[in-house]
């Protein structure tokens, strides 16, 4: 059968459990924005000003952030920190918002990362050596005041901490289903440390750590470094993401988080929280994968994203960056299909100021929310097209067919990125930044996947290996190093039929090696559903084949598959964005072969000038192309 789509006139050893959450309350797909709001007294009607411009826009709703005054005026009036007012605002803006069908969620906190001036010395970050933390938060609600940075590593301390901030806000948890939000890690990760991490290392693997904590970072070190990276990462789960989603849970509330920065198993961090959140373009539309097969793998509906910020590039404090309040909605548009193509399903704007009805206010690294940008125009109809993108990547499961095993044992191995790579706020290969999916993975929509699940994959009657939400009847691996648990899992998934791609034998990181591990690879290489060449051990076809294929993400339905295909110039997306990158005069095709159900269709996708496609195809192998037309003004150009 052949079916040219022909789109012009449709634009076309240690097991961590996930939280069981219902989402019946998290039905909005209209985007929310991130809501600045400056330590001030917040007058009730600028609250109803602004909420009310925010419906009339097309949001769906709100995330409060507290943070420092306008302009770090230190004599700023505000309501204090934790007051009854400073609540009762907060309590006020929920229950407006519910009164006219938003949503209202809150970052739990001030500023970044977790911490105040309440963060008692002993609750406080601190790093080898040290043996109290020091006040170092700056331009947060109580500026000029100082506050502690929270010890991430301390499960009482991070209790204490949530129960005390959300205590608090009880009265602001009434009414919808609200989110508690935790930002991308922003505490100092190198020679993080905690009390008794030096005796729970030695017991773990049998040598002192610190004498050699001063070589941690140099070259010739790097087993050392990741026997470090497993502990704190271990700290991380089990002492920040897990006690702060179960606390939220207490309090009838919801977890959405950056888990993108922190030192540990990102995968499984991102598993942990109720809504994985990335973020771009600080992190690649790209890096959305993993939050996104963390929600797959662990059945989680939703996955969001702060999107636009620092969009053309990031200038410090007070800012304000590169083209704020000039930004294009063309661009923006080619980084929202971006994130969709990875996996997002949730909008979040990043952001909104505060602001009277005539208020000059601004945050100095977001895209600009407000009446007085350029763009403002055009927000109801791109809201509305985001609106409906996202319902479509609601529908239904997610549909996958492979697994990627994460490289993480490479990252805690290669310890740093080189120069070229880093960014002041980033150093280190645990971040992941870069890794992305081989290019003859892509056709399979596959997912990465981790230690943790590989012990999670069962199969079914049909013979499909699953885990969560992802049918993984392939297991590709391409890694430097892997750990001998991982390596075992692999073997016996391999026996029992799973096929996989081994492109080349890993070696064994950290100190700890074991004398089977040859042993086992040997094992392993010699089973005939194992090779480096896919085609030889692949069992079914790709989803979707074709030359330079678009990014895409799938959902599968009871009658139907879903694909969305981004223009093709997502590909190119690096931060910092060109101003008017998104530019384009002509049509682009790809010529493509979809196989889903037994049946072959060949066809033509053509992507008008800005624009991406949705198709639906049913199980008699039928394809009819879903219209999600928008057309944004056409960019302006740096060149112009």
């Amino acid at each position: 059968m052949l079916i040219w789509i022909a789109l012009l006139l449709f634009p076309a050893t240690l097991t961590i459990q996930a939280q069981d959450t219902e989402y019946t309350d998290f039905t909005i797909a209209k985007p929310l924005t991130r809501w600045w709001w400056f330590a001030s007294v917040i007058d009730t009607n600028d609250v109803r000003y602004q909420l009310d411009w925010l419906k009339a826009n097309e949001f769906g709703g709100v995330e409060i952030a507290w943070v420092y005054p306008q302009g770090g005026d230190s004599l700023a009036k505000r309501d204090p920190w934790l007051s009854h007012d400073w609540a009762r605002s907060a309590s006020f803006a929920k229950a407006y918002a519910n009164s006219i069908g938003l949503a209202c969620d809150f970052t739990l906190g001030t500023l970044w990362p977790f911490g105040d001036s309440q963060v008692p010395p002993e609750d406080g970050t601190i790093f080898f050596n040290d043996t109290v933390s020091k006040p170092t938060m700056k331009l947060t609600w109580e500026h000029p005041v100082k506050g502690r940075v929270l010890n991430h590593l301390d499960r009482d301390a991070v209790m204490r901490y949530s129960k005390r901030l959300i205590s608090e806000l009880r009265p602001a948890l009434l009414g919808s289903y609200s989110g508690l939000f935790c930002d991308s890690w922003e505490v100092e990760t190198k020679n993080l440390w905690a009390q008794g991490f030096d005796t729970e290392f030695s017991r773990r693997f049998g040598y002192n750590i610190v004498p050699l904590m001063d070589s941690l970072y140099r070259p010739g070190f790097e087993p050392v470094y990741y026997d470090y990276m497993k502990q704190l990462s271990d700290y991380v789960l089990y002492n920040f993401y897990g006690p702060f989603t179960e606390v939220a849970h207490t309090y009838g509330a919801f977890t959405r988080v950056q888990c993108g920065g922190s030192p540990t198993d990102l995968l499984t961090a991102f598993s942990l929280v109720d809504i994985p959140e990335t973020e771009a373009m600080l992190f690649q539309p790209s890096f959305a994968r993993i939050p996104a097969s963390a929600a797959i793998l662990s059945s989680k509906p939703v996955v969001s994203a702060e999107a636009f910020t620092c969009l053309y590039g990031w200038k410090g404090w007070p800012g304000p960056g590169p083209y704020q309040k000039q930004e294009q909605i063309a661009d923006m548009k080619l980084v929202a299909d971006a994130l969709f193509a990875n996996g997002v399903n949730q909008i979040i704007w990043h952001g909104m100021p505060y602001n009277p009805k005539v208020g000059t206010n601004q945050f100095y690294a977001s895209v600009h929310v407000g009446e007085d940008a350029s763009f403002v125009k055009e927000l109801p109809p791109f809201n509305k097209y985001l609106e409906r993108v996202t319902t479509f990547m609601r529908a239904g499961k997610p549909y996958t067919s492979m697994g990627i095993y994460l490289p993480l044992e490479d990252s805690w191995m290669g310890v740093e990125y080189p120069d070229s790579l880093q960014f002041p706020w980033a150093w280190g290969e645990y971040e992941l930044r870069y890794v992305k999916a081989p290019e003859e993975t892509r056709g399979y929509q596959p997912v990465w996947i981790n230690q943790n699940y590989l012990l999670s994959i069962t199969r079914n009657e049909n013979g499909d290996y699953l885990c969560g939400d992802a049918r993984i009847n392939c297991l590709y691996v391409d890694v430097e190093y892997m750990e001998f648990e991982s390596l075992r899992w692999i073997m016996l998934l391999a026996q029992h039929g799973l096929p996989v791609c081994l492109k080349h034998d890993p070696a064994e990181p950290g100190t700890m090696l074991s004398p089977q591990y040859m042993q086992a690879l040997d094992a392993l290489k010699s089973l005939p559903n194992v090779s480096a060449d896919l085609m030889a051990i692949v069992t079914e076809l790709p989803l979707v084949e074709g030359i330079d294929l678009p990014e895409f993400w799938c959902r599968e339905t009871a009658d139907d598959l879903l694909i969305f295909f981004a223009n093709p110039k997502t590909k190119s997306l690096n931060y910092p964005l060109t101003y008017g990158q998104s530019y384009s005069d002509s049509a682009t095709t790809r010529q493509i072969q979809i196989n889903y159900k037994g049946h072959m269709v060949n066809g033509t996708l053509t992507f008008e000038p800005y624009q991406s496609v949705i198709l639906r195809i049913n199980k008699q192998g039928e394809i009819s192309p879903i219209s999600i037309a928008f057309f944004p003004s056409p960019p302006v150009t740096e060149e112009k």
